[in-house]
């Protein structure tokens, strides 16, 4: 099922369109940035996934999964996306509203041992990133 662009109407889907300056209308769910993510297993739901609960308009669900501070902004889902979607960019978009909205994020001290030891450095540094800003 293709989604248009006309159906991204709600306040929520314009206002992370608006942020991230992605077409989130414009991913077909081939799921290349999820095999390209680093951090895929840890996240809960696939990157691809993510996106389309935006594009269903899922916005609690959206909000409230814990991958959007797992996410090391590396750019690979770009590199990977015939489309040109960077997630990463949606990614920081969700993590900036709940930042606004009083949700703390997921702080590096109480990452999981075992996430710890597989996740790549630029994981752990950005998680820090994230914690501060």
């Amino acid at each position: 099922m293709k989604l248009s662009r006309d159906k991204l109407k709600s306040s929520f889907l314009q206002k992370v369109a608006e942020m991230s300056g992605e077409d989130i209308a414009s991913c077909y769910q081939c799921g290349k940035c999820s095999a390209g993510c680093p951090l895929e297993a840890a996240m809960g739901i696939l990157p691809h996934r993510a996106l389309r609960l935006l594009q269903l308009g899922c916005e609690e669900e959206a909000l409230n999964f814990d991958a959007v501070w797992l996410c090391a902004s590396c750019h690979t889902c770009e590199s990977r996306c015939p489309r040109g979607c960077d997630l990463s960019r949606v990614m920081e978009a969700l993590r900036m509203i709940r930042l606004r909205g009083g949700q703390s994020p997921v702080h590096p001290q109480e990452v999981d041992e075992e996430i710890l030891q597989r996740a790549p450095q630029q994981a752990i540094v950005s998680c820090y990133r994230k914690n501060i800003s």
